[in-house]
């Protein structure tokens, strides 16, 4: 049984290229704009913020911090990127 969304599951599903951030799982419209003012406009600058952070939880405060995303935004994003590097990296 999948728990993940359908936005998830395509994202994990291919190259990440040049998608913008709202492409991520958990990140809509909203803040996808707060994090395009923070400088974090394409999925592979906030996959660069994930890195920075060692693949850690600590990316979910991060994300918390940065664009006020809830706890069920930031894990979904978390997972998202977790499971994208496990596939492409």
């Amino acid at each position: 049984m999948s728990t993940t969304s359908q936005k998830h599951r395509d994202f994990v599903a291919e190259p990440m290229g040049d998608k913008h951030v709202t492409a991520l799982s958990g990140i809509g419209e909203v803040l996808g704009k707060k994090l395009e003012e923070q400088g974090f406009d394409k999925a592979y600058v906030v996959l660069g913020q994930f890195l920075v952070l060692r693949k850690d939880e600590l990316f979910i405060e991060w994300l918390k911090d940065t664009c006020g995303a809830n706890s069920k935004q930031a894990s979904s994003c978390y997972t998202c990127l977790k499971e994208w590097c496990d596939s492409f990296l």
